[in-house]
């Protein structure tokens, strides 16, 4: 069984001494790779301490780029939720995952609204037909 790190631990290996980067779910020491990355080692540790899977498959590396990925492997990410998709991250797997308690909030909300603007705007209205006659 592989490693499991938390965000706060991904995030104290930020420096070219210590680079740790989470794609896809799993965590990779490319410390030792800094030097020899094609793209420089500032872009690189411009993506340390959150997920750097969008500017991964951004790049569009090539196959034994990706290969080359599994020497520095060292371990999955224990789990990530996003506000966009709600993705969680489990052993390497991501999952998608609904918020039901803020789905229900946000519905009550916009129900809510629905029925008060416009008892506002009708109170608003008496008030100044009222106060004009």
């Amino acid at each position: 069984m592989s490693r499991v790190f938390s965000l706060a631990e991904i995030s104290k290996h930020n420096t070219n001494k210590d680079c740790w980067l989470l794609i896809n779910g799993k965590i990779y020491d490319v410390t030792k790779f800094l030097e020899e990355h094609p793209g420089g080692d500032e872009v690189l540790l411009s993506a340390t301490g959150r997920d750097a899977t969008a500017e991964f498959e951004d790049v569009g590396h090539s196959s034994s780029a990706k290969s080359l990925m599994q020497g520095f492997y060292i371990g999955d990410f224990e789990s990530i939720t996003t506000e966009e998709n709600h993705a969680v991250y489990v052993g390497g797997v991501s999952v998608s995952e609904k918020k039901p308690s803020q789905e229900k909030s946000s519905q009550f909300v916009i129900s809510f609204l629905k029925v008060l603007v416009p008892l506002i705007i009708l109170g608003f209205g008496i008030i100044f037909h009222n106060s004009s006659t």
